[in-house]
């Protein structure tokens, strides 16, 4: 986690408390009440996965951390130290802050705990929390001994596929928090020039990521000008379709709910194709070298993006190249959008302004398109009434501390859903 700023619940939206103390720039996890790094304790709550939702998730524990429940919230951290009783609650991101493109980064996820590969997505995530992938550690209380697992839940921007486990004793649960909506970005953040154009459909998008414009208009299979004519800008340039990681939430979203292919592949037109897992880029960075050709910005790229997560990262994270705070911003991660900005969908704009904010909303009209989706933590399956583990209710249940944080949900650009604390 990274820690700086805490965000408020009062007041208007978008409003950021005080610094509560200095923290070592970008360092993961820390304790908000000495700004130490830590590696969290046996008893205490850990997450992993999805990097979509990692800085809102990254912002609730660092204010349920610092305050607990409590409703008031002075910039001075009033909850009790960190105890078996009390355990605070850390989410490991899904790749380190010195280097958003290492897929090889090694954590200690708690005390006891062996070192393991960071979970680097949904998927990644998930898997390691059906299988114990991280492994367990134990502590003693109370003249008990007590094993637990090192990874308590896992963060995932995707549905339940057929191939998780299942929603039964042994299984796991998908515990529904926020929702969001995934669009495409292009190199036009900063008007640099690009030959993406706004509000592509989706059968348009379809073609694209599945490489499969037809020649037509008199230009090649694949290129602006097949899919849109001659008057396409850069007609007769290769359309460059890019996808995150494997295991991405994101990607398996987008190809498969959203345009409804049958692959997550990356596209075989495009130039990541050709790259290693290794090159290839993180889900919701405009960072990495993919996204340029000779130095500068590629104006044939067209990426996903989670809007929730572009505009944590535009409002809420600094610059990726200083890695310090700065006014209005915290030290969740950086701003990792680079070169790439957002479009609409078929007329839908992929934001919509606040009154009284200068922190716009992900546009509701999203809502009831393909391109919306739920946002989920994955929670080993329990025979509790709602099938949440006793100890995470409290963070996760439909009146839990992740359900009700309405304001800081909006601020980070994601939506409340009223499914919240809802398992399946």
């Amino acid at each position: 986690m990274r820690f700086l700023k805490t965000l408020v619940a009062a007041g208007a939206i978008g409003a950021l408390a005080a610094a509560v103390m200095s923290a070592p720039a970008m360092a993961e996890p820390i304790n908000p009440h000495n700004g130490k790094t830590v590696t969290p304790n046996a008893w205490d709550i850990v997450g992993i996965g999805s990097e979509s939702i990692s800085y809102i998730t990254d912002q609730l524990t660092y204010n349920y951390d610092c305050y607990g429940t409590a409703k008031k919230q002075s910039g001075k951290c009033t909850t009790k130290k960190d105890s078996p009783a009390n355990p605070y609650i850390y989410s490991w991101d899904a790749v380190p802050p010195s280097n958003l493109n290492d897929t090889t980064s090694i954590i200690k996820p708690k005390v006891g705990c062996k070192k393991n590969l960071r979970p680097d997505g949904s998927s990644a995530g998930i898997t390691d929390l059906e299988t114990d992938g991280l492994g367990n550690t134990s502590y003693t209380y109370k003249g008990k001994k007590h094993t637990v697992p090192c990874a308590d839940f896992a963060r995932s921007s995707r549905p339940r596929k057929s191939t998780d486990s299942p929603y039964a004793k042994g299984g796991i649960a998908f515990d529904t928090l926020w929702a969001d909506a995934v669009t495409y970005a292009s190199t036009n953040l900063k008007g640099e020039s690009t030959n993406v154009p706004d509000n592509l459909s989706k059968s348009q998008l379809v073609e694209i990521f599945s490489c499969s414009v037809p020649a037509a208009n008199g230009f090649a299979a694949n290129t602006w000008g097949a899919l849109l004519g001659s008057s396409a800008k850069g007609a007769s340039d290769a359309i460059d379709p890019i996808v995150p990681q494997a295991g991405s939430g994101t990607l398996s979203f987008w190809m498969e709910t959203a345009l409804g292919l049958s692959t997550d592949t990356e596209p075989t037109c495009g130039t990541a194709a050709t790259l290693s897992v290794a090159q290839q880029p993180e889900e919701n960075e405009g960072i990495s070298p993919v996204f340029k050709v000779s130095g500068k910005p590629n104006p044939n790229v067209i990426y996903p993006f989670s809007i929730g997560a572009y505009l944590s990262e535009e409002f809420h994270s600094a610059s990726c190249a200083k890695h310090a705070s700065h006014k209005g911003k915290n030290k969740f991660g950086c701003d990792e959008t680079g070169v790439l900005g957002l479009n609409g969908i078929s007329g839908i704009k992929p934001t919509a302004s606040v009154t009284g904010s200068k922190i716009p909303v992900t546009n509701p009209r999203w809502e009831s398109t393909v391109f919306e989706r739920e946002l989920y933590v994955v929670v080993p399956f329990a025979s509790t009434k709602d099938h949440i583990p006793s100890n995470l209710e409290k963070f996760f249940g439909k009146k839990g501390y992740f359900c009700k944080q309405t304001a800081v949900i909006k601020d980070y650009g994601f939506e409340s859903d009223p499914h919240c604390g809802t398992t399946g």
